[in-house]
């Protein structure tokens, strides 16, 4: 008896034409014509063209001269942002155009790659907050430092003072090569095998301004670190440390990583890289991710779904076989410390002095601040700070004798050495304060809710960290802290609908041995007021200080293995 046939799918129907795929945007695959309208205006001029027309004409005549699409696309390849016009609430942050969420002011990003300052420029960046911001001032968690209430009339005053010291707002933003973040404490840690600052600033010198690199279908944020006290696997490309039993000391590759609403962790792509190689490396998968990366959906443009359609096998044999021509090193897999380590404290340098890292709540400081810090970094002869990745900052190169004075001189500008655990451990995003994207404010709420923990608990032993974020975008990485906060309107105590949060619990990466990988947990209906925050925080606090099986147990795997209600 004769099989039956198999039905045929519609494509394949008599009389019916096969669907041609639909493709992704992709430049290598023949797909060139701009599929949205981020994707025209970058074909229309590349971004970092709009410099001269600030420089000639939008410094001269205003802010009502600006060309909407340079206002609102181009203007970011320089570190600009508009601000968020005053007094319009979260509920209308996704209903209104554009042009009426936007202030005449803007946020000004100074890059600050691997973090180190000097202290010229950190005085720069100070005065500029200063004269041209309001004094306003915040250290994100990428290592830059944000300024606010800038006019388009002083944007070439702030560019020429900061490029003066060597900074630059020069793809601060944009999709573009975003500020290569490093270890704060290298060159100088006891732990460090490879200083990779040669690398960071050799991609710096060749890459960043380059043409060729500044049209990529989203941001590109990287890592170059021997230790592991950056967030490497929440960035599009890192490099980490990693011995190779025959060549020594070099890097092991991860691609693919990024937070936001699609939260993905960065995959290892078995590759190690001696510093030498790093730039060249990092430039192949910036050119691989122009070239076949997504843009025909914005939302899909990022580097990590390409890494999630491919794997990393096909994606590692396309950049040795298109972007490199030769075959890259396998290697082994980093060594993670026995803990993790932000730098908070004091600690000793591998030349014997010392380096203090201080907190201030969430990244705010301001101008006055800064140079403040400069002014008792000299005092105490340290000719040099660093930013961290958790929105601190450290001081080097001490003398033992000169430490306490300069930890005391800190903590009467409100910079602190010794800070409880929840003010070491909180981050926050900038919030509706300045933000057009968010819904709820998050710096004065997090300074609230860290005030209210340390009235009730003082110090505890143990460590919980809190994100807090404005909007679902995870500026302040929502998903891998271990009381994640992401920016909503939530019901009210009358029904009405006020500024909260949706709540991640027990997220973390891989930066210390044994930690586990994982965007936590996200129960149903688990959302807290904004007013309610530090009463939730306060409550979560004491049953993982009374449920957990000893004092050595993580807050992430106390709240993996307890009961839902124990987490409301």
């Amino acid at each position: 008896m004769a099989a039956s046939a198999a039905p045929q799918s519609p494509a394949a129907t008599p009389g019916r034409a096969a669907r041609k795929p639909r493709g992704e945007g992709q430049w290598a695959l023949g797909h060139r014509e701009p599929l949205n309208p981020n994707e025209r205006t970058k074909k229309d001029d590349n971004g970092l063209n709009v410099r001269a027309r600030v420089e000639n004409i939008y410094a001269h005549r205003g802010f009502a001269s600006i060309d909407p699409a340079d206002l609102r696309g181009r203007l970011r390849w320089w570190g600009l942002y508009t601000q968020r016009k005053p007094g319009i609430d979260g509920g209308r942050t996704a209903v209104l155009e554009p042009h009426e969420l936007d202030d005449e002011y803007f946020m000004l990003r100074v890059r600050i790659d691997g973090g180190q300052l000097d202290l010229a420029q950190l005085r720069a960046v100070a005065n500029v907050s200063i004269k041209y911001g309001r004094d306003t001032a915040d250290i994100t968690d990428r290592q830059n430092v944000q300024l606010h209430w800038v006019r388009i009339e002083d944007v070439p005053a702030i560019w020429r003072e900061i490029e003066a010291v060597g900074l630059s707002s020069t793809e601060a933003c944009g999709d573009t090569p975003r500020v290569v973040m490093g270890s704060p404490v290298a060159g100088i840690s006891a732990d460090e095998v490879l200083d990779g600052t040669p690398a960071i600033q050799e991609i710096v010198e060749k890459y960043i301004g380059d043409p060729t690199l500044s049209n990529l279908p989203r941001k590109f944020k990287s890592v170059v670190s021997w230790l592991a006290d950056v967030p490497y696997e929440a960035n599009d490309i890192s490099f980490l440390g990693a011995v190779h039993p025959e060549h020594g000391p070099g890097f092991d590759l991860w691609v693919g990583g990024g937070l936001s609403t699609n939260p993905m962790l960065a995959q290892r792509l078995g590759a190690w890289v001696p510093l030498h190689e790093v730039a060249e490396v990092y430039a192949a998968v910036a050119r691989l991710f122009r070239d076949y990366g997504y843009r025909r959906l914005r939302a899909r443009a990022r580097i990590k779904f390409l890494i999630a359609d491919w794997g990393v096998d096909k994606f590692r044999q396309i950049l040795e076989d298109e972007f490199l021509g030769r075959k890259l090193v396998d290697g082994p897999a980093p060594v993670l410390p026995e803990h993790a380590i932000d730098h908070i404290g004091v600690h000793r340098q591998r030349d014997g002095k010392f380096y203090v890292g201080v907190a201030a709540v969430a990244g705010r400081v301001s101008g006055t601040v800064l140079n403040q810090v400069a002014d008792i970094a000299e005092a105490h002869g340290s000719g040099r700070v660093r930013l961290t990745p958790y929105q601190k900052l450290l001081v080097l190169d001490v003398a033992e004798d000169r430490v306490e004075s300069l930890i005391a001189a800190l903590d009467a500008i409100g910079l602190q050495a010794r800070p409880s655990s929840f003010r070491r451990d909180t981050m926050a995003c900038t919030g509706i304060e300045f933000c057009k994207l968010a819904i709820v404010e998050t710096k004065a709420t997090a300074a609230k809710t860290v005030a209210h923990l340390e009235k009730v608990f003082g110090r505890i032993d143990g460590s919980v960290s809190i994100n807090v974020n404005g909007c679902p975008n995870a500026c302040a990485r929502t998903q891998v802290g271990d009381i994640g906060l992401k920016g909503q309107l939530v019901p009210g105590p009358d029904g009405e609908m006020v500024e909260g949060f949706q709540v991640h619990l027990g997220g973390a990466l891989s930066m210390a041995q044994g930690q586990n990988p994982n965007f936590g947990r996200k129960l149903r209906g688990l959302k807290t007021t904004a007013d309610e925050l530090p009463q939730y925080a306060e409550r979560l606090v004491r049953r993982y200080l009374d449920g957990r099986k000893d004092a050595t147990e993580p807050f992430a795997e106390w709240v993996l293995r307890v009961d839902e209600e124990e987490l409301r």
